[in-house]
């Protein structure tokens, strides 16, 4: 599991899952579907709904803004951020 920000939050990965090609399957693993699990936890091999053979397959990791107030820590240790705005031309953020 992976630990995120400082009120102890654990989350687990979410992977994605989808039928084997000329299979066919229920109206679960039939189009992209996601999976809580551990990333210890043996990979899925069949559809949990109707035990058609799937494949798990490598979708987009989310990245978005930092939950664990790096650039408030940053900023208050003195650090400065520099935000790119035109060609060859950054502006300070903080």
């Amino acid at each position: 599991m992976m630990r995120s920000g400082e009120g102890g939050v654990f989350l687990m990965p979410i992977y994605e899952y989808k039928i084997k090609d000329d299979g066919e399957g229920c109206a679960k693993c039939g189009t992209v579907f996601e999976v809580f699990q551990k990333m210890s936890d043996p990979h899925l091999e069949r559809c949990p709904e109707c035990g058609a053979s799937i494949d798990r397959i490598i979708s987009t990791p989310v990245v978005g803004a930092s939950k664990s107030g790096l650039d408030a820590r940053a900023k208050n240790a003195g650090f400065h951020k520099l935000v790119k705005r035109d060609k060859g031309t950054y502006e300070k953020s903080y």
